[in-house]
């Protein structure tokens, strides 16, 4: 793998998550616990043996620079092992912002060309998964392909998500729709390519297109050299609020496929609030604790069932979480209860609150295609009040104070609180 440069796409937006990338780029979303999202790709292409690789930032990107920091925690260090950051050239022109994911590439060709190499190895930052590099990167070797794409069967009614393609008995991509409102073959993109370095850049210089899947892969179609790589492990894209809570809902399941300590998923462990100066998880007498992830610095007086909690969040004596996501040093205060919550860092639940209480089938009034499955969010710095009720597909926006709540501290199904 000395020969293949790995460069992972990390600039995009990631509406979808709603206020979780109000603040932060969607890879540096926290997951599992212990985990960024874009964890999960580095930690692949440290275990794939990927000894040069580079991280694409655009879209508020501080808090994953300093998460990724020198690349140590993946091993990314050395005389011959290396992690850079490729944020956009801005400043000579207001173009100069990438413009999709093959624009992005494009203008860092002087940082492939710096490191020469025979095999780029495009990946997403955002998805996550378990998947050795280096068994996709001799998959295209052995077929002479030129551009070779990932790609797993996905549920029919997904496919419109996607980018999908049909393959001959030889595992020759023959035809090819991206995200199509019907699709002809549930076989589909999951966004990790692998290009001969020449193809690649002769690719990229001879044309002005942005994306490399309205029209960089079709191209190579056309051409003949479009190659699949079949997929059958653990892969999820956790691009909106629903997938995000679902993938951690599979992590605290017996049994479980998301095993980020069996894979060798690694992170950062010395970044600002995470564990490096944090005590083990404490469990109080009379606490209940089922089916779910603490991570150390938490303490649980209450009952924590089937939920993923990240360093340092209480929750104190009585009160109930119940199928949530509790992200870094949030409070959750006596007789409080949470039902189907995602809380980003630092907020606090007050006393005796209900959140997450009502009808799932009302879906939220401002983002009703991003909450409608009957979870509610809370944001990073948030205040619930004492005895406040919030329904269903809610969202109490970042940093909201006491003054903020409407009068009774009561949001019905569907509301949403900002300032």
């Amino acid at each position: 793998m000395r020969e293949t440069l790995a460069m992972i796409l990390a600039g995009g937006v990631g509406s979808r998550l709603n206020i979780l990338v109000r603040h932060r780029a969607k890879p540096a979303v926290p997951f599992g616990g212990m985990y960024r999202i874009i964890d999960f790709a580095l930690s692949n292409a440290m275990n794939s043996g990927i000894s040069q690789a580079a991280v694409l930032t655009q879209y508020k990107p501080l808090s994953l620079m300093r998460h990724i920091g020198t690349g140590a925690p993946w091993d990314f260090i050395g005389r011959t092992r290396t992690l850079k950051i490729l944020p956009p050239r801005t400043g000579e022109k207001e173009s100069d912002w990438y413009k999709g994911t093959a624009d992005a590439v494009r203008q860092n060709l002087d940082f492939i060309g710096s490191r020469p190499s025979r095999h780029v190895l495009i990946l997403s930052g955002d998805h996550v998964y378990h998947m050795d590099y280096k068994e996709m990167v001799e998959h295209h070797v052995e077929r002479g392909a030129k551009v070779t794409v990932a790609m797993m069967e996905v549920p029919w009614e997904d496919t419109s998500q996607f980018g999908i393609g049909v393959v001959d008995a030889a595992g020759r991509i023959v035809e090819w729709e991206e995200k199509p409102e019907k699709a002809t073959s549930n076989l589909a993109s999951m966004g990790i390519y692998v290009f001969d370095t020449d193809y690649l850049v002769s690719a990229l210089t001879s044309t002005t297109e942005e994306d490399f899947g309205h029209h960089i892969i079709p191209k190579a179609l056309e051409e003949g050299v479009l190659y699949s790589y079949p997929f059958t492990g653990y892969w999820r894209d956790v691009g909106t609020v629903k997938s995000y809570w679902d993938a951690h809902m599979e992590f605290v399941t017996p049994g479980s496929a998301i095993a980020p300590e069996a894979w060798g998923v690694c992170t950062n462990l010395e970044e600002e609030g995470m564990v490096s100066d944090r005590p083990p998880a404490r469990i109080m007498p009379g606490a209940e604790i089922r089916e779910s992830r603490l991570a150390p610095g938490c303490v649980i007086a209450g009952r924590v069932e089937r939920s993923v909690l990240s360093p340092g969040v209480v929750v104190e004596e009585g009160a109930v979480v119940e199928e949530s996501v509790i992200l870094h040093d949030t409070l959750i205060g006596q007789n409080a209860r949470l039902h189907r919550v995602i809380c980003d860092k630092h907020a606090v639940i007050e006393k005796g609150a209900e959140v997450g209480i009502g009808d799932p089938a009302v879906p939220n009034n401002a983002y009703p295609k991003h909450l409608s499955s009957g979870l509610t969010l809370i944001g990073k710095w948030a205040l619930v009040p004492p005895r406040a009720r919030v329904g269903t597909n809610c969202i109490v926006g970042p940093g909201i104070g006491l003054d903020a709540w409407p009068t009774g501290n009561r949001l019905e199904d569907g509301a949403t609180l900002e300032e």
